[in-house]
């Protein structure tokens, strides 16, 4: 049996991307809104530039958020980087990582259902919070499987360890 999703009447006052436009202009992020249903963000984290996509769709009243940063997968290195995706993706418990091998590009993906309500700046900021640190939590691995030739299950165990104290 198929269910048939209506959406219900919304109560937006405002665009959802409308608050993630004015979080971005608050928070001094290089943005670019072409399109009403569309916003790109770019910051820089600790170990790369970050390209954040923001896009509503309203079919399912969601925003989708997708993450990419500058790492091309080599076609030889695609097998490892897949099964990398996969051990990763075990272990989130929000959102997931993308391999689009046609472009050779690794983005993290998730999307936030609103369905009649409105988007909140506390929102925008927990779901880009949620993209840009499970990146630069597995940014590194993926650099170790394309760049170091290392094996998904080496990679990931190399970044999992937690440092406590200084040196």
């Amino acid at each position: 049996m198929t269910m048939l999703i209506v959406p219900a009447e919304s109560t937006r006052a405002e665009h959802p991307l409308d608050v993630v436009e004015r979080f971005a202009s608050e928070h001094e992020f290089a943005f670019d809104r072409d399109h009403e249903d569309e916003i790109a963000i770019s910051t820089r984290g600790a170990l790369a530039e970050y390209h954040v996509a923001f896009t509503w769709l309203e079919d399912v009243e969601a925003v989708h958020i997708a993450c990419a940063f500058d790492l091309k997968v080599p076609e030889r290195r695609r097998a490892e980087v897949l099964n990398l995706v996969s051990l990763i993706n075990e272990q989130l418990w929000v959102g997931h990582f993308d391999a689009w091998l046609n472009d050779g590009i690794i983005m993290f993906r998730h999307a936030m259902v609103l369905a009649g309500i409105a988007a909140t700046d506390s929102q925008c900021e927990a779901v880009l919070g949620i993209a840009l640190d499970a990146c630069e939590r597995h940014y590194q691995a993926f650099q170790f499987v394309v760049w170091a030739g290392k094996s998904p299950r080496e990679a990931l165990d190399s970044i999992m360890f937690e440092t406590s104290g200084e040196a």
